[in-house]
């Protein structure tokens, strides 16, 4: 654990990656270079990294570049140890990400991620959560569009709730009413990584199959999860539904933050989430055609020879991602149903101004960390492995509205 005030409040690491760099770019336009905020940035080639400083004009200002690599420990404990926040952008987790979070874990450093891969979260609970407890590190996976709207629009619509009605909810659904933006090599290269491991273990299929993978062992639900793999018609929202491809993860994220949000929100809580198509014919053949399209390319990825071919001719590579004028031109609108067990509705809308995967995750992700660096006191919330909903909670929903263009609205 940490014995000397740290030098920096946050460090990212991965800087010069796709998504490192639209986040180096949001922090420096949000906090400075020798504002109140200290950060840095690290990866492992000091060259990239001063390119990096170059194309952002700021060459000559002073902020700090650190040298380490994630197959290096020496350098991971020296970049762990000048820092209260690490945020990582280096995936895909499982192949790259454990020795960061086990350094942090064993100094007492705080860290958060944008992760989507739930068996890598599994992994890292059993692996290192009773230690983080004990040296204080708080360790926050899952901070970027998977799955900030998801876990704190719940979390915001069970306040609400509450307030209200004086109960939680105990079912929620969330749909995607509309989205626009594109995918990164890297988040392509996560995906296809999980089908490669299933591929090599199908025990793996059981962990990403179960709703409460990542829960806590007594977290005590038992109800059976709808997990939304079908085209169907929801009557609370008029509208024929598609399966949506990061279900899998913000699910899993939503159920641990109902065992760890004081309190919680039901002992028999349901959650699911998909995509609205429309009404009549033309819905239902849309939420067809997502269905067949995701199923298709996951029985793709399983397969090595295919696999390989979209690698290798028609995915996007590691590195590559939309245009800066693609994020700003993308946005995301969710919107949230919940019915109380005395049968009381509400709804709420979760809204993003930029690309959700890059543009707007870039700005979650480095809000996260400055309310886990300046908001979020150790005194307050103690080591271990927290949710965006569960260490947050209101903190975050207000910085994301004021700094990160989100809104969190209830609606009739």
């Amino acid at each position: 654990m940490q014995n000397t005030p740290p030098k920096f409040d946050i460090v990212i690491f991965g800087a010069t990656s796709f998504v490192g760099q639209i986040l180096t770019r949001y922090m420096l336009a949000q906090f400075g270079v020798e504002g109140e905020l200290k950060w840095a940035i690290a990866g492992r080639s000091q060259s990239k990294l001063n390119e990096l400083k170059l194309s952002l004009g700021i060459a000559g200002e002073p902020l700090d570049v650190l040298v380490a690599d994630a197959a290096d420990e020496a350098s991971l404990r020296l970049l762990c140890g000048s820092t209260r926040v690490v945020i990582s952008t280096v995936g895909p987790y499982a192949l790259f990400g454990e020795p960061m979070v086990k350094t942090c874990v064993a100094l007492g450093t705080d860290y958060c991620d944008l992760t989507g891969e739930v068996q890598w979260i599994a992994k890292m609970l059993e692996q290192y959560e009773d230690q983080a407890k004990i040296t204080g590190a708080r360790i926050v996976n899952s901070c970027g569009f998977d799955s900030i709207p998801s876990d704190l629009g719940v979390y915001f619509l069970q306040q609400h709730a509450k307030q209200k009605f004086g109960e939680a909810c105990s079912s929620i659904k969330m749909r995607v009413k509309k989205m626009k933006g594109a995918a990164s090599g890297g988040t392509v290269a996560s995906m296809t990584n999980i089908f490669k491991e299933v591929a090599s273990n199908p025990a793996l299929r059981k962990t990403l199959a179960n709703p409460y993978a990542i829960c806590p062992a007594d977290h005590g639900n038992k109800v059976r999860q709808d997990n939304m793999n079908r085209p169907q018609y929801d009557n609370d929202f008029n509208s024929w539904v598609a399966p949506f491809v990061m279900a899998v993860i913000n699910t899993r994220i939503v159920h641990r933050s109902n065992a760890l949000v004081a309190g919680g929100y039901s002992q028999h809580f349901e959650y699911n989430e998909a995509m609205l198509t429309g009404k009549g014919l033309m819905g239902s053949g849309i939420a067809a055609g997502v269905g067949f399209g995701l199923g298709s390319f996951a029985m793709a990825a399983v397969i090595p020879p295919t696999r390989w071919a979209m690698e290798k001719f028609i995915l996007p590579k590691p590195g590559e991602g939309p245009s800066q004028d693609a994020q700003e031109k993308g946005f995301y609108d969710l919107r949230f149903y919940g019915k109380t067990d005395s049968g009381q509705e509400i709804r709420c809308k979760v809204t993003g101004d930029q690309d959700p995967g890059y543009g707007s995750t870039a700005k979650m992700l480095g809000q996260a960390a400055a309310c886990l660096a300046q908001d979020i006191s150790k005194d307050k919330v103690p080591g271990g492995f927290w949710t965006p909903a569960s260490i947050f909670g209101s903190q975050l929903i207000t910085r994301l509205e004021s700094h990160a263009g989100l809104t969190f609205e209830i609606i009739d």
